[in-house]
């Protein structure tokens, strides 16, 4: 048994581990809301969030940093670097880069960065609830360093390391995730499968000079002078998510592909996920795609979509590819309607190199 064979059924015992542990990550409806850091589950890039997920299997490039990043490892040429910009729900910006770069037989190395910008909000007191004059504006921020190599001609395998902060005035938090994946491909545009673990990492907790109050203690004499108090806090877990997605290539012909693909998404705060999509390219070009996606209470087993207890139900897609010599761009955009608010959209730049 020759090395890449035994990597190969390492790999896949890894794979397999991972979808049992699904079993530990049981989601509830009663735990919705109560992990911090939720930027982590906002999604980046146009091609990923059009197809729900779904596309977890086969995506590739510095795209799959964020949705598997096993699949970075399969992206054309050398190096692809990746701009987005997402309009999120109420007025907040998403705005989302990355970059990787082959290194030979070592595999691809790659960072990424992503910022939410919520503007500004006034400052309120009791004594001035309608505002003081004054404004502040939160500041989250992850940056990602990612490593993924094709192991083998049908194993792909990548690593993603994840540092989150937080900054709300003069309180911070701060904390490490871990992403990884695997892809799996019987052959080059068949049956494909990809697992994917996100945000598995420390617990994190506020802390700052705005949780120190300067305050007269309860029963004590008058003309006591004040003493500084400090808000205790609790730490908060980040939402841990595993997600299995499935693919098949079902028509290639002509310049005209037709791939449809499905994910099961097992939320360790929320409800699971299940969703289907397709993407349609044309001419080697041109891309249509869409998705669906249903949620699920584990413990009712009752399904919502496009309403109050899960506010997502499809995305659509175009994308175009303009190949030009050794450079290759690709422009993406995406929307997915919202129960309570606007429909979200992004606008992703990648150029490969």
């Amino acid at each position: 048994m020759n090395s890449r064979t035994r990597l190969s059924k390492v790999l896949m015992f890894l794979l397999i581990a991972t979808i049992m542990m699904s079993i530990a990550f049981a989601g509830s409806d009663k735990r919705r809301g109560t992990a911090g850091a939720q930027e982590l589950l906002i999604p980046v890039g146009a091609v990923g969030t059009a197809m729900g997920g779904s596309y977890g299997a086969v995506i590739s490039g510095i795209e799959a940093a964020y949705w598997n990043p096993a699949g970075v490892a399969r992206m054309d040429g050398n190096g692809e670097a990746i701009f987005s910009h997402m309009d999120y729900i109420a007025d907040i910006n998403v705005e989302y880069a990355g970059i990787a770069s082959r290194m030979g037989s070592i595999g691809v190395l790659g960072a990424t960065l992503k910022t939410i910008d919520f503007g500004e909000i006034p400052v309120t007191t009791t004594d001035d609830p309608d505002g003081t004059g004054e404004y502040y504006s939160p500041r989250y921020m992850t940056i990602g360093l990612l490593y993924s190599k094709v192991m083998t001609d049908r194993i792909n395998f990548g690593v993603k390391f994840n540092f989150i902060s937080e900054q709300i005035m003069r309180v911070n938090a701060s904390g490490i995730a871990l992403n990884a994946g695997v892809q799996y491909r019987t052959a080059e545009d068949g049956f494909m499968m990809g697992v994917a673990l996100r945000n598995l990492g420390t617990d994190m907790l506020f802390t700052g000079a705005d949780l120190e109050q300067v305050i007269s203690a309860p029963g004590v004499e008058p003309g006591t002078r004040d003493e500084p108090w400090r808000i205790p806090l609790s730490s908060f877990e980040l939402p841990t998510q595993l997600e299995i997605a499935i693919a098949y290539g079902l028509y290639n012909n002509g310049g005209t592909k037709v791939t449809v693909g499905g994910s099961f998404l097992n939320d360790n705060f929320s409800l699971d996920q299940y969703t289907v999509g397709a993407e349609i390219e044309l001419i080697n070009m041109v891309y249509l795609r869409g998705s669906y996606a249903l949620a699920e209470d584990p413990e009712t087993h009752e399904f919502y979509s496009g309403n109050e207890e899960f506010l997502w139900s499809s995305g659509f897609g175009v994308g175009m590819k303009l190949n030009m010599g050794s450079t290759n761009i690709k422009i993406d955009y995406a929307m997915r309607p919202s129960y309570l608010f606007s429909t979200n959209s992004w606008l992703s730049f990648r150029v490969g190199f």
